[in-house]
């Protein structure tokens, strides 16, 4: 008889958490009557020609609104509403936004999708630009107008460059090299409990203001976190004054090849490239981390867009030395692009970087540093940040 591998054995872990979870629900008393539908716009973004706009239609998920005293089994129990929402099967949708209306019709799961083209530029040049969503079939008769308003991103003339980051171990303490503790920190945690990197709300708010603190440069978020906790991530980058920026994330399932790096790759690749194929005129800097394969899309991503790349700023948070010699074997291609590649464990690092080559104001420093310093525990300003190392793993590396 043959010994199941690694990804049977997730799978089967997998498989036994959503039945527990289902159980635990049934006990609870969650489930069962239909639900009032709602519609979950997502932060879409575009240029003076086109917008993107996504969102779902579901009904009613009931998450209650966290808080920082709640108990894991409440955490629990909202993460199983999330998980479990039940979606409008080809909902029809219509958009209106800048004088265009246009229906959509949403997928099996609920999710609606599109590309809308503008008939003229936005009247006004405010960096975020509002769009209703009205839901037309199907309908109860005993509920009201389904609506929901939501935003897209659209970059001014004044923006100096574009940044697109990833999320899990990279702005939020997720630990997802390892699996068990991923799913620990997801299902156990919620918006008001998980971490953020020390630094990386002080560091982001500079990059927005750019290199004179007054630019006005987009910041997107391309994660492979699902959906179902889209509200998780953007309530938790709002209690940590992350600078606010469209979040792309992925459908939820429990297939282990979502957790492989191949499935990484496909999922996040494409949508960088449709951002930096919408901004042709905008370089960009790229944000990742070292757990998946962020420096291998990003390095794709140069040979794609040679000259738009500013800089790659990787997070250490894989000890391995094998996984740190493959991002070395990166730095002949960075340098050929002539960008720059900026490994380290510690987020001052990649500020004094960008400090240096003007992408964000050096007197913004001491605020990324007071901010490290408070998220680390150390300025008594914030509680402790706790999977912080007090000592590197390794030196800062920088290639340019």
């Amino acid at each position: 008889m043959t010994t199941p591998n690694w990804r049977d054995r997730l799978r089967d872990i997998a498989g036994d958490l959503r039945n527990d979870l289902h159980r635990a629900a049934e006990r609870a008393g969650i489930g069962g009557q239909p639900r009032p539908y709602e519609i979950h716009v997502y932060r879409g973004f575009g240029n003076g020609e086109r917008v993107l706009i996504h969102g779902r239609v579901l009904e009613e998920t009931e998450v209650e609104a966290a808080a920082a005293t709640d108990s894991a089994w409440k955490n629990l129990i909202n993460v199983y509403r999330r998980i479990e929402s039940d979606p409008v099967p080809r909902a029809q949708v219509r958009i209106r936004i800048a004088g265009v209306e246009q229906d959509l019709v949403a997928d099996n799961e609920g999710f609606f999708r599109a590309w809308i083209e503008l008939r003229a530029p936005f009247a006004s040049h405010e960096p975020w630009q509002r769009v209703e969503v009205k839901l037309i079939a199907p309908l109860r008769p005993d509920q009201p107008d389904v609506r929901a308003n939501g935003v897209v991103r659209v970059p001014s003339t004044s923006s100096s460059f574009g940044v697109i980051s990833d999320l899990d171990d990279t702005v939020i303490q997720s630990r997802v090299s390892n699996f068990m503790q991923a799913i620990r920190t997801v299902m156990l945690g919620n918006a008001r409990t998980r971490l953020p990197f020390p630094g990386v709300a002080a560091f982001y708010q500079a990059l927005e203001r750019g290199g004179d603190g007054a630019r006005q440069n987009p910041i997107f978020y391309v994660s492979s976190s699902p959906w179902n906790i889209h509200d998780i991530i953007a309530e938790f980058m709002s209690v940590q004054q992350i600078p606010t920026g469209p979040i792309c994330l992925r459908d939820w399932d429990f297939d282990v090849a979502a957790l492989t790096g191949h499935r990484h790759r496909t999922h996040k690749e494409p949508l960088i490239r449709e951002i930096l194929d919408l901004y042709p005129s905008l370089p960009f800097i790229l944000i990742g981390d070292s757990s998946q394969r962020d420096p291998e899309i990003y390095r794709e991503i140069i040979d794609r867009y040679p000259g738009r790349i500013l800089a790659i700023y990787i997070r250490n948070v894989d000890p391995d030395p094998e996984r740190l010699a493959s991002i070395r074997a990166l730095e002949n291609d960075v340098l050929a692009a002539g960008s720059a590649l900026v490994l380290a464990d510690d987020t001052y690092s990649a500020a004094v970087h960008a400090a240096e080559h003007g992408w964000i104001a050096a007197d913004a420093l001491p605020a990324v540093k007071e901010e490290k310093r408070a998220d680390e525990g150390t300025s008594g300003a914030k509680r402790d940040v706790p999977g912080t190392d007090e000592n590197p793993r390794g030196p800062t590396i920088i290639v340019e």
